[in-house]
């Protein structure tokens, strides 16, 4: 098989028939991971002839796609396309989703609702919302991804075992990304389309959104110290030497200084401080840490290369 289609789905018998079908127009296989539906959804998605997964209960998005990618580990596929099961993709796009994967110039694909300026059916208080989310995962990320929040997206197999699934809900999207880019993955974009009519949503977009941006600053505190610590350390300390000085002045004047504000002035230098530089540190441990894996995939490879010399030469003038 070339391509497998993973749809995560919970609760959607009524469009999972139809996206289904249309997608194994464009897939060799349709894998519906049904995450603990309390309707017909697995039955339906297998009379529409996908190969059909059930999560004994509901686990979130971020379990239905860690269940889809180990069975597309097992079993093979070139590349795997994530999907959306309530219709708001289009399943004729999932040509245009893994063409660069087989063309060799990408490893992670990811459609996007925004390039070159679309977007503008999208309601007005989700956009608020994606731009805030986008922001965030980019600065975590070091990337430059216009859609960050898009299920759309195609991975070559190769790439299956960089992602973590730590998180079980809809912050999976902004985790992959991050888990693409701490892989050093090749990612590209391309443009797709999407319809917000078929929107059956179960949960509030701005709780939603809430969660989702709690996952990315929680996971920049390890990916991104100095923008985590040291940044907003630096605007604490910043704040109350601004302060300090300020009640420094009024004292040489004949002022007194007062508990309150001088208590604030110190607490902000004290704690700005102490951010700044527990910033410092943990990036100076994240470099030596990238830095020794590094150099052991380095020896790893050198190794295999090795390996490969030894073989073509024996291959080529025989012995031992």
């Amino acid at each position: 098989m070339t391509i497998t289609a993973i749809l995560p789905a919970y609760n959607e018998e009524i469009s999972i028939g139809s996206v289904v079908l249309h997608a194994r127009q464009h897939a060799d296989q349709v894998v519906v991971v049904d995450d603990g539906s309390s309707d017909r959804t697995s039955e339906v998605a297998q009379l529409a002839g996908a190969y059909v997964i059930r999560h004994p209960k509901n686990m979130g998005k971020g379990m239905a796609l860690k269940t889809g990618f180990e069975y597309v580990s097992l079993n093979g596929a070139k590349v795997v396309v994530t999907m959306d099961s309530d219709g708001q993709h289009d399943p004729e796009e999932i040509s245009k989703l893994v063409e660069p994967i087989l063309k060799g110039e990408a490893d992670f694909v990811n459609g996007s609702r925004y390039m070159n300026g679309n977007g503008k059916n999208t309601p007005f208080y989700r956009r608020i919302g994606q731009n805030v989310l986008d922001s965030a995962t980019n600065l975590n990320t070091g990337l430059h991804i216009t859609d960050t929040q898009s299920g759309f997206r195609a991975f070559a197999r190769d790439t299956l075992s960089s992602f973590r699934f730590k998180s079980t809900g809809l912050a999976i999207e902004s985790e992959m990304l991050s888990d693409a880019a701490n892989a050093g993955l090749k990612i590209k974009e391309v443009e797709i389309g999407v319809r917000y009519d078929v929107d059956c949503s179960s949960e509030n977009p701005v709780s939603h959104g809430l969660k989702v941006l709690m996952n990315v600053l929680h996971d920049m505190e390890l990916n991104r110290p100095l923008y985590y610590f040291t940044v907003p350390g630096l605007i604490f300390a910043a704040a109350g030497l601004f302060l300090g000085l300020g009640f420094l002045r009024d004292f040489y004047t004949g002022g007194r200084l007062n508990f309150g504000p001088t208590f604030l002035m110190i607490m902000l230098t004290l704690v700005g401080s102490f951010m700044a530089f527990t910033g410092i540190i943990l990036h100076s441990i994240s470099r030596m840490i990238n830095e020794g894996v590094t150099i052991k995939k380095g020896r790893e490879n050198g190794g295999r290369v090795q390996q490969s010399i030894k073989k073509g030469f024996k291959s080529t003038f025989g012995g031992s």
